[in-house]
């Protein structure tokens, strides 16, 4: 059942006058739920409850945290077929889609707990003591990861479930040590209550403290300005724009205490396309990148929204199917008009800048709220001038860039901004005689791909979800998983600490039986 009311805690309070409503695109019509903006007492008590269960939860031992997470999956799945029925109502998605974004965040919440199970996590460092070493004695130092404090997580407009009240964030920071406020995305606000029921049944279930977990409603931006800058506030997650995820980090920074802000933002990843992938390949990538361009109508953070190669006669071939492919695909609903209303203009500003020609637009009449795709291609040197054509279009859409040779190509690249992904299509002998190429995409990415298409992102502890800024607005962390738990995390180092008075995972003995880094030699032995 949803009641559109704020989770403070455990508890569900609807304090304010200020309601909004959710909007089904694919109907052009508002959901019947009606949902209460938090106030700013509601918003004090959730982070007041989050700081007095920092203090207890942080503790917790990590078969503790993991039986949560665990519980949180489980109770997921319980929820059934009102919550798929709910985020196709409030997204526009279809079933299929949303039935694997909750297999996905219930794998996610998995990941997170088998990681604490395991315990090695937390980097236990220790060197020894030598008391007899000269001309000083060295001092017995050991080291290890400790939470850093409530964090608030924003949920994301494109991803109802995997990045949003249970995502990545959320997951990687209960699992952390970390409670959290999800400050609910406004377009899918009674997913977002389901799955916040959820949470607060398995924090009940599993012994949790109250506060560990609280969910609040907002269809502006009043609601998450005050969380951030909220005293006891130690560290923000954010997935969305550009615009919005710098605002927030500027917002942080301004604090008398700054705080980091993790935010994914803008990308428009990058695909080189060789040679030989145009003369061997060339009808197959045609197709493959027709499907990734328009996949969830364009609405991924790695969209492939700039291809890249030297002008030939295999490019001219390539241009022309991929216009042929991607006309044939019938447009889908966007997440909400105003995101399409969005689309629509930067597809408008982009098609009117200078010496843009159209490789394929879908100009047969849609549904409203339905993205209708679009492909434009320009030459390398215009490109170059026009800082417009790389600004990133949120939909169905990429542009061709014509480069005159290898050189051109590689300036392209160097005038690119951070992103999250950059592919390139190509066998591997001519990809050994491309070094620099390679050299300039890798200096801007924060994921390499050879031969595939940059759409879905593998969950897994190699995976690296980040990238240079503006894709993030620091490259060495990754949203995407196991890792994604350092963000949340410092290291705090005894020095000379009584051995009894340690926590466990730096104590002589180890009983936690993790992997420690000890007088620098990995080792899950006792001292």
């Amino acid at each position: 059942m949803i009641t559109g009311k704020n989770y403070i805690g455990s508890k569900l309070t609807a304090n304010g006058t200020k309601t909004y409503k959710t909007f089904n695109p694919k109907e052009n019509k508002e959901t019947d739920w009606t949902f209460y903006e938090a106030i700013e007492s509601e918003i004090d008590e959730a982070v007041t409850l989050a700081s007095e269960a920092f203090q207890t939860y942080k503790n917790f031992s990590g078969a503790e945290k993991a039986s949560f997470l665990n519980t949180i999956a489980d109770e997921i799945d319980a929820l059934g077929d009102i919550l798929i029925e709910t985020y196709t109502a409030e997204s526009g998605l279809p079933e299929g889609r949303a039935r694997g974004e909750r297999g996905r965040t219930m794998g996610q919440l998995r990941a997170f707990a088998t990681l604490l199970e395991e315990g090695s996590w937390v980097e236990a460092t220790i060197d020894t003591a030598q008391p007899d070493r000269e001309p000083l004695p060295k001092p017995d130092i050991r080291k290890m990861l400790f939470p850093i404090g409530p964090v608030v997580v924003f949920g994301a407009s494109n991803f109802p479930l995997a990045f949003s009240t249970a995502g990545g964030d959320t997951a990687s920071a209960l699992a952390s040590g970390c409670p959290v406020i999800v400050k609910s995305h406004p377009m899918h606000a009674g997913t977002g209550e389901l799955v916040a029921s959820a949470i607060i049944k398995a924090a009940e279930k599993t012994g949790m403290p109250n506060g560990v977990f609280s969910n609040v409603n907002s269809s502006g931006i009043e609601v998450g300005q005050q969380l951030v800058k909220h005293p006891k506030v130690k560290a923000v997650g954010f997935t969305g724009s550009i615009k919005g995820g710098t605002a927030l980090y500027k917002l942080a920074n301004d604090r008398k205490e700054p705080i980091p802000v993790y935010a994914e933002m803008g990308s428009i990843n990058p695909v080189v396309i060789l040679p030989s992938a145009l003369e061997e390949k060339g009808s197959f990538w045609a197709k493959q990148y027709a499907g990734s361009i328009t996949v969830g109508a364009g609405q991924f953070c790695t969209n492939p929204g700039l291809l890249l190669a030297v002008k030939s006669n295999a490019l001219e071939s390539f241009i022309t199917e991929l216009g042929k492919e991607i006309s044939e695909i019938a447009p889908t609903p966007m997440l909400h008009p105003n995101i399409c209303k969005t689309y629509q203009n930067g597809v408008k500003t982009a098609s009117e800048q200078s010496n843009t020609s159209v490789v394929a637009s879908y100009d047969t009449e849609a549904s409203p709220n339905f993205g209708k795709q679009k492909v434009l291609t320009v030459a390398g040197g215009e490109f170059l001038k026009n800082p417009v054509l790389h600004q990133e279009v949120f939909g169905p859409y990429s542009i061709i860039v014509q480069c005159e040779n290898d050189a051109e190509l590689k300036t392209v690249l160097d005038a690119l901004e951070g992103q999250l992904t950059g592919t390139i299509l190509g066998n591997s002998n001519e990809l050994a005689h491309k070094s620099e190429i390679v050299e300039a995409l890798k200096e801007r990415v924060g994921r390499l791909i050879l031969n595939s298409v940059p759409t879905g992102v593998e969950v897994c502890p190699s995976m690296h979800h980040g990238g240079p800024f503006p894709s993030t607005t620091d490259a060495k962390y990754t949203s995407v998983g196991v890792s994604a738990i350092k963000r949340w995390v410092r290291p705090v180092a005894y020095q000379n600490w009584p051995l009894e008075l340690l926590p466990n995972a730096l104590k002589n003995e180890n009983p936690l039986q993790i992997m420690r880094l000890i007088n620098s030699e990995h080792s899950n032995k006792s001292i």
